[in-house]
């Protein structure tokens, strides 16, 4: 029975990834056939894309009313993300920390790291109206990011304009997209054309992100019962790191080809996403425990792990080398040896 429940719970994992990344391409599509601007698309519908694991296995373990898998999977995946993902990523190659995530996206990471931490010790428990201040902060947060945004693109679009007028505008070389090497590969990019065809793909992808989610989630919690140790350890290990993958593959195999750009702001952007839109959410089905036992300490290792991060980003030119990448893991580590001893 046990492989059993560990197969749904890898199954559980793939619907999930496979899933976002289906709902994601689908609703691209839909905004794009609606002419909605591609700074709006990138902003809400990829990024939500891209948390829709962790925010599918928050809300149903919410709905369970299993929270120490909610919590443990946001904060888990928080320490993940900088500690294991950035700390292999930083590894390989050297990870530049843009002056705007030190400016704004770091600090308010910060913000709302300690803003969890201070509503969770409140009533030992985050409930639906602490819930709706982290969605707002999170409203705030990307409506300013949106208008940033556009300022920059008016800016470069102003600045290209000046080029041309003055006969000093080359313009760039795009990169070539690479046909599909399969049939059914491109007979999926000629079908994403059509508006019903996405439609079809994002309805089909949410459903498979809720339902690996509830798979992944009821696997996590038989193996913990089987296993003889909390869901808190199971939703900080085996959760947390499941779904981070997609954040951890994207990150390496980017460090791998020197894209690097923007690898830290999308972590930054992730654990934003995690702390304020999926807790934030998932605080609105069910009220979510919070221990100063176990959950304090877990909340304080992302707030450091966070801090840690911003203070090592003003060294080496604001670039996160080898140093910092054996800060991180070695951190990673010991945060685990914490676990492993205090479960055994």
């Amino acid at each position: 029975m046990l492989y059993l429940w560990i197969f749904l719970l890898i199954l559980g994992l793939v619907l999930l990834v496979k899933g976002a990344d289906w709902f994601v391409g689908g609703s691209s599509g839909i905004a794009q056939k609606c002419k909605i601007p591609p700074l709006v698309i990138g902003l809400t519908v990829v990024a939500f894309g891209t948390s829709a694991p962790e925010l599918a296995v928050s809300v149903t373990s919410a709905i369970q009313h299993s929270t120490d898998i909610a919590v443990g999977n946001v904060v888990g995946s928080n320490i993940a993300n900088i500690f294991l993902i950035l700390g292999v990523s930083a590894l390989i190659k050297k990870l530049p920390v843009q002056k705007e995530s030190l400016k704004i996206d770091l600090p308010v990471l910060l913000g709302a790291s300690a803003l969890l931490i201070g509503l969770g010790l409140w009533g030992n428990s985050v409930q639906w109206w602490d819930g709706l201040i982290l969605l707002a902060v999170f409203a705030l947060y990307m409506t300013l990011t949106l208008v940033k945004a556009k300022k920059e693109i008016r800016a470069e679009k102003l600045k290209i304009a000046e080029a041309k007028a003055n006969g000093t505008y080359i313009e760039e070389e795009t990169e070539e997209r690479k046909p599909p090497k399969t049939k059914v590969g491109a007979w999926f990019l000629r079908m994403q054309e059509k508006l019903w065809f996405c439609i079809v793909l994002a309805v089909v992808g949410l459903v498979m992100v809720v339902g690996g989610g509830t798979l992944f989630v009821d696997g996590a919690k038989y193996i913990a019962r089987a296993a003889g140790v909390s869901e808190r350890i199971i939703a900080l290990t085996v959760v947390a790191i499941g779904t981070s993958l997609p954040e951890l593959v994207t990150s390496v195999m980017a460090a791998l080809k020197g894209e690097t750009d923007i690898a830290v702001g999308n972590i930054i952007g992730s654990n934003l996403f995690n702390v304020l839109l999926i807790l934030g959410t998932s605080s609105l089905f069910y009220p979510l425990a919070f221990s100063v036992q176990s959950n304090l300490v877990d909340a304080l290792v992302a707030f450091g792990g966070a801090l840690l991060l911003f203070v090592l980003s003003f060294f080496d030119k604001h670039r996160l080398g080898i140093p910092a990448g054996i800060i991180f893991l070695l951190s990673f580590i010991g945060y685990y040896v914490y676990l492993f001893l205090i479960s055994a």
